[in-house]
């Protein structure tokens, strides 16, 4: 199953393809939009390499992968950001079957509208109706509260906070990184709620 375009409301969600490295190159321009990713801005090509291995991902598990998203058409002034929904990865690279990780990435002149979530609530249905997907999950540096915020409204639960050891630790990072996750029964009864 090829990745689709997906909708909502107010977005347009298109599989990432190499059309669009421009604009990836664009949102990792801004040093506040990777802030708590790099702590820096991202040189073209850095980009390039992203790029390349995002699309080497999107091939790891049929449908699961990477999304250009805009607001209305696909034209780059109505380019809102980077969602993704690649299959999680174990500590030797391989795909986790039945396991996806939510992300998203958004230029920072759409921050504060919803868009995140909106995309995030639309990938986390199209993982557990359509792609099969048994359990979703998300991580950030546990200082970034407004992705943490974003996990949050679509209805991840925070499952640990963990340590993990840097070369070159960004600020906040002695308070660690935290993971969230939702499992398809979460989501089914968070979606159509059963009577008590």
């Amino acid at each position: 199953m090829p990745q689709p375009i997906l909708r909502t409301d107010r977005l347009l969600l298109v599989p990432l393809a190499d059309r669009h490295l421009d604009l990836e190159v664009e949102l990792d321009s801004d040093p506040e939009v990777l802030r708590y990713l790099f702590g820096r801005a991202r040189p073209r090509d850095e980009v390039v390499g992203a790029h390349a291995n995002r699309m080497a991902e999107g091939r790891m598990v049929d449908g699961l992968g990477f999304w250009m998203a805009f607001a209305g058409e696909e034209k780059p002034d109505g380019f809102v950001g980077l969602m993704m929904l690649p299959p999680a990865q174990d500590e030797h690279g391989r795909a986790e079957p039945g396991v996806a990780e939510l992300g998203y990435r958004v230029m920072r002149r759409c921050w504060r509208r919803g868009f995140a979530s909106e995309a995030s609530r639309e990938l986390l249905r199209y993982a557990f109706e359509d792609a099969g997907q048994e359990r979703v999950i998300a991580l950030t540096m546990a200082v970034n509260a407004g992705s943490r915020g974003v996990m949050a409204a679509v209805g991840m639960r925070h499952v640990r906070t963990f340590h993990p050891e840097w070369d070159e630790p960004l600020p906040g990072a002695e308070e660690g990184e935290v993971e969230y996750a939702i499992t398809r029964r979460e989501w089914l009864e968070t979606v159509s709620p059963r009577p008590r």
